[in-house]
C-alpha cells in the first residue's frame, strides 16, 4: 500500500547526448553531454534493482559486470544482471552482446590490449521495442545513436575491458577472471500472458513486464519492491500521480490507473534475489 515518485540523478558521460528524450531537459549547449538518468529511492538501504536511462552518441566501453559471487568476493554486496528496453535507434545503430566464438581468457586479455577485442563481438543491429536480458559475465558494449532503458541489479559495478583511448580507468585482471565469453544465446520470451500485459524478460535476478492502458491492482510479497517505469501515457499508483519520464517505486497492494495510449514497463525481482 505504498507508491513512491523516485528522485533522478543527472549523468554526464563522455559518450552521452544534448538532445535527449521526451520528458527530460536537454543539457546546456555548453554543458557536458548526458548519458544517465538514474532512479533513486530513498532512505539508507539501497533496493534490489535500479533503473535507468540511457542516451547514447558514441559506443560504450566494452565492459563485463561480476556474478553475485564473484562481486562478493571482491568486497561488492552483488553482482550485475541487466535488460536493455530499446526505445529509440538511429538506423545503424547496434549492441554488442557476447563474442562471435568462444574466446579464452588469455586471448581476450591480448585482443583488449591492442583493441581488437572489437572484432571479437558480436554486434547485433537494433530497433525500437527490441529487449535484451544480458546476464553478469557476458562481454557487452551499447553502440551509439541508442535510447533505452536499462533495469540492473542495484549496483554500480562495472569493469571495462576496452574504452577506445578514453582515458578511463580500464580493469583487465578483474574483468577478464569474470568473462564469459561465448556467443550470446537470448533468453526465450515468456511471452502474452494477458491481453494488456507481456512477460519480456524473466532472469533469476528480476523480471520484467510490459504493459499497456487501463486499471490493474498490484500485489507485492512483504519485503519486495516493484518499479514502474512510465514510457508514454500518465496515470495514478494510488494517490501518486505519474508520468512518462518518472519512475515509481510500489510495495504491498498498489491500484494502478493508466490512461489510454500508456506504455510502461514494470520490473520486480525475481526468484534468485540477493
Amino acid at each position: 500500500m505504498t507508491a513512491t515518485l523516485l528522485s533522478t540523478k543527472r549523468v554526464e558521460k563522455p559518450w552521452g547526448r544534448h538532445q535527449l528524450w521526451p520528458g527530460f531537459a536537454n543539457p546546456a549547449p555548453g554543458d557536458d553531454p548526458l548519458g544517465e538518468i538514474w532512479f533513486e529511492a530513498p532512505g539508507d538501504i539501497p533496493p534490489d534493482l535500479l533503473i535507468k536511462y540511457l542516451f547514447t552518441s558514441e559506443k560504450l566501453s566494452v565492459q563485463v559486470h561480476p556474478d553475485d559471487d564473484a562481486a562478493r568476493a571482491a568486497g561488492f554486496a552483488r553482482g550485475k544482471d541487466e535488460a536493455w528496453v530499446i526505445l529509440a535507434a538511429e538506423p545503424d545503430a547496434t549492441i554488442a552482446l557476447g563474442t562471435l566464438a568462444p574466446v579464452d581468457h588469455a586471448t581476450l586479455k591480448a585482443a583488449a590490449l591492442d583493441g581488437s577485442i572489437v572484432d571479437l563481438l558480436d554486434w547485433k543491429p537494433v530497433q525500437a521495442g527490441d529487449y535484451f536480458y544480458s546476464p553478469a559475465g557476458t562481454v557487452h558494449a551499447i553502440g551509439a545513436g541508442v535510447t533505452l532503458v536499462e533495469v540492473q541489479q542495484n549496483i554500480d559495478l562495472t569493469y571495462r575491458l576496452y574504452d577506445y583511448g578514453r582515458p578511463r580507468e580500464l580493469h583487465l585482471e578483474a574483468g577478464i577472471a569474470v568473462s564469459n565469453a561465448v556467443p550470446f544465446v537470448a533468453q526465450a520470451a515468456p511471452g502474452k500472458v494477458a491481453e494488456n500485459r507481456i512477460i519480456l524478460a524473466e532472469g533469476p535476478k528480476f523480471v520484467l513486464e510490459r504493459w499497456s492502458e487501463g486499471d490493474r491492482t498490484v500485489t507485492l510479497p512483504h519485503g519486495m519492491s516493484g518499479w514502474l517505469v512510465p514510457l508514454a501515457g500518465h496515470g495514478m499508483a494510488d494517490d501518486i500521480a505519474w508520468q512518462a519520464g518518472q519512475c515509481v517505486m510500489l510495495a504491498g497492494e498498489v491500484a494502478i490507473a493508466a490512461s489510454p495510449g500508456s506504455d510502461i514497463l514494470f520490473a520486480y525481482p525475481g526468484a534468485d534475489r540477493i
